[in-house]
């Protein structure tokens, strides 16, 4: 494969050594009927936030926890196909997706690279709370999802490692 380099040898190793004791023999059902959209930040750890293991629940990252169509694509399969009846949308603090408007993130990028991103939606809200309100009740009155699982808001914050119910 001459495309690929050596700037991921690394990860290939440690993948090497994680496959050596990967969880094997699930069968892809949320067996405490959870589904988590979250934020990509890696600073959260979704399962382990509210007391979970892999196999338990299903997780869906999108830049702020927003809901996107490809998001509420996976809950819907989620709730009907993965045995998911509890959604839980957890935005978090000191989030950069939530610290700028669409307008002032193409201005940083442009800055920053000289390149105009024209009209590329990058979905950041900096109403937060809004934008999660907004969202589970998007959620909530969904006909394929609505009748079928519960669905709230939480706000998890960086520096605690606590959530809060917002919605």
């Amino acid at each position: 494969m001459s495309h690929v380099t050596k700037e991921f040898d690394d990860l290939l190793a440690a993948n090497r050594r994680y496959a050596k004791s990967a969880p094997r023999g699930f069968d892809g059902i949320a067996h405490e009927g959870v589904l988590i959209l979250t934020c990509m930040d890696s600073r959260l750890e979704p399962l382990e936030m509210v007391g979970l293991r892999v196999g338990e629940a299903k997780i869906l990252r999108t830049p702020g926890s927003h809901l996107t169509p490809d998001a509420l694509a996976g809950m819907v399969m989620g709730v009907h196909r993965l045995e998911v009846n509890r959604i839980l949308i957890i935005p978090h603090t000191k989030c950069a997706a939530a610290s700028r408007t669409e307008a002032q993130t193409r201005d940083v990028i442009l800055e920053t690279t000289g390149i105009d991103t024209g009209d590329f939606h990058f979905g950041v809200d900096p109403d937060q709370l809004g934008r999660l309100a907004a969202d589970v009740e998007a959620v909530r009155s969904h006909p394929l999802i609505g009748p079928y699982a519960k669905v709230a808001g939480f706000l998890y914050d960086v520096e605690t490692g606590l959530l809060e119910r917002q919605v």
